[in-house]
This record gives C-alpha cells, structure tokens and sequence, in this order.
C-alpha cells in the first residue's frame, strides 16, 4: 500500500509535460482496506503499521518507488504488514508543523498551516533544516538516523550567454568573481529564493557572504552590499524566480533579466529539459558550496514498530537500484556519485574525473555544517532586507559596569553598546530606529531616557551613532516594568502598518524600582494595550546571571517577540541579530 501525495508549489513548474505525466503515472490512489494490502504483501504477514514519510518534492518519486517495489515484494517487519505513504512535501511547510509541535521560532518560517501533519519518516532537501530547528528552541528534536540518501550539488545558474562573457566552461570561477560581478558599477542582476525558505538559496547566500568576509578592507559593508544585490531580486517561491531568466535571445531582454542565481544542479537540469530558449549554464563555483545532502530523518516520538519499519526502508534506499532512480529525478547519490541515465550539466564534476564529492567515513549528513554561522547569515540577511520599525533601549543600572574577562575587562555597557553599534550598521535607511537608555530616576523621578527619538535611519543614523557612543552606566538600580511600559506604549502610539514595529531591550538585571509599578500590574497595562491591529514585538536580552529569565518572558508572553539570555556577554552581538530576524510570518 503506497501513496504519494502533496504539492510542487516551488518546483513543479519547471518540469515539461512529459516529466508531468510521469509524476502523475506515479499517484497511486489508494481505496481499499487492509484484506487488499495484505493479499499484496502475502500471507506471511498480519495486522498492519503505516509509514508515513514526507520527502522533498524532487525527491519524493524515487522514494515512492522504492516503497512500491517492497510492498510488492511483500513488505514486513516482525510479521507485521507495512504500508509506506510517500508525500511530496515542501521542507518549509514541514519545518514548519516541527516547529509548532515543538515550540521552536525559526526565522522565516512561518506558522505550520494545520494541513501539514508531522510524518513518521522526514526527507527534507538538506540537513540545515535539522541545525535550524535544534538551534532555535527545538531542543527536544532529536532525529534518529539522518544519513544523507541523495545529493545534488548547488551551483549558480546563470542564462548560457551570460556565462559565456564571464569565460564559462574554459574559465574555472569563484565566489569572488561572483562577487565583484553583482557588486560592479554595471552589476549582474543577480536573484535568490528567499534563504529562510530554501536550502539552495542559503546555500548561495552562505558562499557569497563568506566571500564578501574575506575580501579585505570594510568586510561589513561588502557584506551588507551582497545581501542588498540579491534581495533586489529575491523571490518567495522558485517558479517565480525561474519565470525571471531571458525568454528571448534578443540581447535586450538578455541584458534585462535575471543574469544569476543560486539553484541546485537538479533545479537546471530540470530547467534546460522544459527547452527553454536560453537554457541555463550551471556554474560550479570554488570553493564549493554546502550541497543539497537528503537527510533521512526518523522524528522522535516514533512507535518502535515503526522505527524498525523505517530502518528496513532507510536500507532499500542506500541500494545501487535506488541510485539508479535517483538519476531518473536527476539527483546523485550521497558520495556525489550517479546512476545510469544521468545527464550531467557541462562542466559538472564527474565520478570519472574523481571530483565528485565524498563525505568523510562516519560523518552524518549535518557533519561540517556550523549552526552559529547559519544563524548569523539568516540574521544578517533578514536585517538587511527587510524594513521595520524599532526602539532600542539599554540598560544603563549600575551593574552594567562589571567588567567581562572575555572581552578584555570590557564593561558589559561597553560590550553591548559595540553589538548594538554593529547592529545599526546593517539596517538600511527605510529603517526607522530610536534609542533610548534605562536605570532609575535618570530624569527626575523617571527611569528612562529619551537619547534618540524613532525617525528613518536616513536622517537619523548619525544621532543614533552619537547616542551610543556617548552612553555610560550610571550609580542607579534597574527600572525595568515603568520602561518596558512606557517603550511599548511610545512604539504603538505612533505604529506604522505594514513594518514590525517593536522593541529591543537589553538588561543585566531584574526589576529593582521599589517606587514603579509591580509586574502584575505591568502584564495587566501591557494585556490592556495589546491591540491585534496594531501589534507590538518585543525582544528582551537578558545579559549576565542576575536575570531572571521567567521575569523576562512573562513580558514577552503578553506581548509577542522573544526572550534571550545569556551569561556570557561576549555573545550578544549574535543574540542581538538572531533576535531581530524573528521577524512575524502569515501562517503557511
């Protein structure tokens, strides 16, 4: 009993109508009951387990086809009948229901729709999706297995003509090439997916940054300028992007559409068989960038039944047939090798020629892969191509003065104060920022200090680097409540639609103002002014081991946003970023 179901929303359309009708040769309808199954499978076997395994659409063929062929074989485990429904799953929609099961926030991700049931078995298209959820909040998600079943390397795509100016195929290239193409005076129009959604497109975001850091000089601004060349032509969904490349071979639309973009070498292929009239060049960049690797996921909470199921499927999938099917979808196998009837792109690294890519003996599909440099890229690219609407307020008690040993003896003050001016720099001028300082009676009776007012950062970015460079902590105590208070109702007063309006407030402290209000009265005023129509995010990093972690949340439960703590002051400059990409996403 096999079923293959779900949506192409990203992929379908780039595939012609033969490779359409063959998907669709391979739906099987299922409506029957189990006396059918179990007269396939052979008496040998009684009652009955389904597997549900949700796989990446590109994927997802060759996975229902070797479920089909054990079921045909008579598939069991213990003498147990088995059933495989195979759906063909957008990883993000996945990420998403994980996300929800599991109370995790993943920027970019979104809220789980509700029609996406979490699935025994999860074979997303790489194992970033696996770092993200882990690293943020899904700490009891811990997936059985996760050896790569699959492969497919990531490349630029870029219309053949385009390439052949930058000296492909004889040329071998590099991200910095790439780099200082998008970021010339005439620059490539470059484009990505959006990287919070898609594993190719950070894949690509993730080389082209790594190049723009190591390019001497300001490493910041050549950063921040990558990220804004391709958010200029970023897309939500795949389709929409592809429908960018030149449908002519008039040098006028050649020159006005989109000339390069991060894609899997699957995604070209599957492209030049449409036979567009500019096919695709796929460009294998130095150094290579983190390929598409299909992890085999077994979700935690999985009844042991369907464990041994899983692991009987995991090995028909590690089979020389199945990399053979593999190469049907035009994907290789995970050691970068391929199966027969393969079409490589010129210029691909081949098993003959020894460049395919093998990964270490032992090393899971995550191994390599560094969650903290993931986060900081899908921070700085969420900062950096987005608008919004916030007021920083620091913490300037008395306490802010401890020194941190590993920061040098560097105040706390001092430590974030230099997070938050290398914040600031990533924020374009659409941006619209105020800052504000907070201890106790600061100004009269008053616990906080207006330095900036909340105005667009393209009037106002001087000022905010004048307010930070002058702030330094007083002799006071922490008058947390009276200013989280007062900061919430500054941000919705004047609230804009269609920016995140919020608040980022950095603390070392719990709330020390005998004179303010309590914090039941705070959660009262702040459940008060909560207003749907006019929501209110607010962040609030706690610094050092003084905090209280549930005072913090307690605000941030009424209010949306997120709590961050933690006891090492050296890392709030990451903590900062990750914060501020938390952007809020329409249900999926």
């Amino acid at each position: 009993m096999v079923s293959v179901s779900g949506r192409h929303r990203m992929r379908s359309s780039i595939r012609g109508a033969g490779a359409a009708a063959a998907a669709t040769a391979l739906v099987v309808v299922v409506a029957g009951s189990w006396f059918g199954y179990q007269q396939l499978a052979g008496p040998s076997c009684s009652g009955g387990i389904e597997l549900a395994v949700a796989a990446a659409p590109e994927l997802a063929p060759a996975v229902q086809d070797a479920a089909a062929q054990w079921v045909a074989d008579g598939a069991a485990v213990g003498g147990t009948c088995i059933a495989v429904n195979v759906s063909s799953s957008e990883p993000v929609d996945v990420a998403a229901a994980v996300a929800s099961k599991h109370g995790a926030v993943v920027a970019g991700v979104g809220q789980a729709s509700g029609t996406v049931v979490t699935p025994d078995v999860w074979i997303p298209d790489s194992s970033t999706w696996l770092l993200r959820l882990k690293n943020n909040g899904a700490t009891a998600f811990a997936p059985g297995n996760g050896a790569s079943i699959a492969r497919s390397p990531v490349v630029v795509a870029m219309p053949e003509p385009v390439a052949s100016r930058l000296g492909w195929p004889d040329k071998k290239l590099s991200w910095t090439d790439l780099l200082r193409a998008v970021s010339s005076d005439k620059p490539l129009r470059a484009g990505i997916v959006e990287p919070t959604q898609d594993a190719a497109g950070l894949s690509g975001l993730l080389s082209l940054t790594a190049a723009a850091s190591a390019s001497g000089g300001d490493t910041q601004k050549a950063t921040t300028g990558a990220l804004r060349a391709l958010a200029t032509g970023r897309s939500a969904l795949r389709q929409d992007l592809l429908a960018r490349f030149p449908r002519s071979n008039d040098p006028t639309s050649i020159a006005s559409a989109l000339g390069a973009a991060a894609l899997s070498e699957e995604d070209v292929i599957a492209y030049n068989n449409t036979k567009p009239p500019i096919p695709l060049a796929a460009l294998y960049l130095e150094p290579s960038p983190m390929p598409l690797d299909y992890p085999y996921a077994v979700l935690p909470g999985v009844e042991p039944a369907k464990a041994s199921a899983a692991k009987v499927l995991y090995e028909l999938l590690t089979t020389q047939s199945f990399k053979n099917r593999l190469a049907a979808q035009s994907l290789r196998a995970p050691d970068g090798n391929w199966g027969d009837g393969f079409k490589a792109p010129q210029g691909a690294p081949s098993p003959a020629s020894g460049q395919a890519a093998v990964p270490p003996a032992g090393v899971g599909a995550a191994g390599g892969l560094d969650p903290n440099a993931i986060e900081r890229a899908v921070s700085g690219w969420s900062i950096a191509t987005q608008s919004g609407r916030m007021l920083c307020v620091i913490d300037v008690s008395g306490s802010m003065k401890t020194q941190v040993p590993s920061a040098n003896n560097a105040s706390r003050e001092q430590v974030t104060v230099a997070a938050a001016s290398r914040g600031l720099s990533l924020f374009d001028d659409s941006w619209s920022i105020g800052l504000w300082t907070f201890s106790t009676k600061l100004e009269g009776s008053r616990d906080w200090r207006e330095l900036v007012p909340i105005n667009p950062l393209s009037n106002n970015r001087g000022r905010l680097e004048q307010g930070l460079a002058g702030i330094r902590p007083s002799n006071g105590n922490t008058g947390l409540y009276d200013t989280t208070l007062e900061a919430y109702k500054t941000v919705q007063e004047n609230w804009q639609p269609g920016r995140v309006n919020s608040i980022v407030l950095f603390t070392d402290g719990k709330n020390e103002d005998d004179a303010g209000i309590s914090q039941a009265k705070l959660l009262a005023e702040l459940k008060a002014l909560a207003d749907a129509e006019r929501p209110v995010q607010v962040v609030i990093i706690g610094i050092g081991n003084d905090v209280s972690k549930a005072e913090l949340q307690s605000i941030t439960d009424v209010t949306g946003g997120g709590t961050f703590v933690t006891e090492d002051p050296t890392k709030i400059g990451d903590i900062f970023l990750k914060a501020i990409a938390l952007r809020p996403n329409a249900p999926r």
